[in-house]
């Protein structure tokens, strides 16, 4: 199973930034093939400066060796191996009008001893962050997200749509990071569900993400916007640097893993405010944006 997904996430890799650089018509994807020390690697690629993005990555890793004791306390094992890989991807348009996009796809194997596999599962998921909410877009995302879930489970997209709302949301602010999509994790093997069955739904999500965003993309990515909505981005991508920073289990994992830093890193933006006790002017879109962070909304039925 590790070097089916290995292989999967290698060419979603390859499909992905290919497409993107298409759109964005001017950068292209830098390259950066790293070794992990203690057994592994990755390949980053990075797009920076672009017309359309002012920075993006997608990245894979497989890595492998014996799971640091941090982590041992962390999943509740004792002195075992482990191989983790997935793909990871974060884009930042240049226009607020157009929204950040988060993706992540994963699998997991922990070994004895012996080098028998002890235990394994998939998770990832994929998520908006808007600057500026439209409603035809948040419905577009949501929609494609349940197809894809609804082709292997229909209690799939309401299950890992609450699951995304629970967990990225900055409980310091009492917010949400953007308007959700889907998170799932720790899928493993039952009677209901083998390792095959799963890798089919994560790969139909893997294989929904150019679907669900690309559209949005290309519709916003040339209206005008003034330079009061470009200080709204940057606030609000404070708040998804915070996120990062503060709450989310894959950058702890990368670092305490002895993750590559420039990779895990990669999520956060070139340019980002923190104004004090920043509040939007009332009745505003600003604040429309506000009010739907505070309360999750079920964008399809």
């Amino acid at each position: 199973m590790k070097d089916k997904f290995f292989k999967y996430i290698e060419k979603l890799q390859d499909s992905i930034t290919s497409k993107l650089e298409l759109i964005d018509g001017a950068a292209t994807f830098q390259e950066d093939i790293w070794k992990r020390p203690e057994g592994g690697g990755g390949r980053t690629r990075v797009i920076e400066n672009g017309a359309v993005f002012e920075k993006g990555g997608v990245n894979i890793s497989g890595v492998h060796g014996k799971l640091p004791a941090s982590m041992q306390a962390y999943f509740k094992v004792g002195d075992v191996d482990f191989f983790a890989c997935g793909l990871s991807l974060v884009l930042h348009p240049k226009n607020p009008m157009a929204p950040t996009v988060h993706a992540n796809w994963r699998y997991f194997e922990m070994y004895n001893e012996q080098g028998d596999v002890i235990d394994q599962w998939f998770g990832g998921g994929q998520d908006l962050t808007p600057y500026y909410l439209f409603e035809d877009d948040a419905i577009h995302f949501h929609q494609t997200c349940k197809n894809a879930c609804d082709k292997h489970n229909p209690d799939f997209y309401p299950a890992y749509k609450k699951r995304c709302d629970d967990y990225f949301h900055n409980s310091h602010r009492n917010e949400a990071r953007g308007i959700g999509g889907l998170f799932f994790d720790y899928c493993k093997a039952t009677e209901n569900m083998s390792m095959e069955q799963w890798y089919a739904f994560v790969s139909e999500v893997g294989d929904s993400f150019l679907e669900a965003y690309v559209p949005i993309l290309e519709k916003r990515i040339h209206l005008p916007y003034t330079s009061e909505e470009r200080n709204w981005q940057e606030i609000r991508r404070g708040r998804y640097v915070e996120f990062n920073l503060v709450h989310d289990k894959g950058t702890l994992f990368g670092l305490k893993t002895n993750g590559r830093i420039e990779s895990i890193l990669m999520s956060l933006p070139p340019h980002v405010q923190w104004v004090y006790d920043h509040h939007p002017e009332p009745n505003s879109r600003e604040e429309q944006l506000i009010r739907v962070l505070k309360t999750p909304v079920e964008w399809v039925s």
